[in-house]
């Protein structure tokens, strides 16, 4: 069973910036290539939303156009950690944070993937002044 842990949420000011993890674990043995993780977030009173992947190969990523030129992602693979570097908060920013994983080889990841077998419980993100 593969584990994902969120942390780095919290309250930040418009214009401010967070950097969310993603810690992975459980199989022995398991690495960051072993496994293509997502971003998602979920505000209050919407539907979930996919924000962005990076896949098991660590060459491919995208990101949700809404954030395409403020947020990041990458990834520590001797930690199994994938991060999420979010600048220029907005309000519209706001939501809990989740992280997903399918295991296997992708070539390719997207923000509207769906089907991921393991997802973490989340982190809170407020952006308010």
């Amino acid at each position: 069973q593969l584990q994902l842990v969120e942390s780095g949420g919290g309250l930040v000011q418009p214009g401010g910036s967070l950097t969310l993890s993603c810690a992975a674990s459980g199989f022995p043995g398991f690495t960051l290539g072993d496994a293509t993780i997502w971003w998602f977030r979920q505000a209050p009173g919407k539907e979930r939303e996919g924000v962005s992947c990076i896949n098991n190969g660590g060459d491919a990523t995208a990101l949700r156009r809404s954030v395409k030129d403020r947020f990041a992602i990458f990834r520590d693979v001797a930690k199994n950690t994938v991060y999420l570097h979010m600048t220029s908060l907005e309000p519209d920013d706001t939501g809990v944070y989740y992280c997903a994983a399918e295991i296997g080889t992708r070539v390719l990841c997207g923000v509207n993937d769906q089907g991921m077998n393991y997802w973490g419980k989340g982190t809170l993100v407020t952006v308010s002044s």
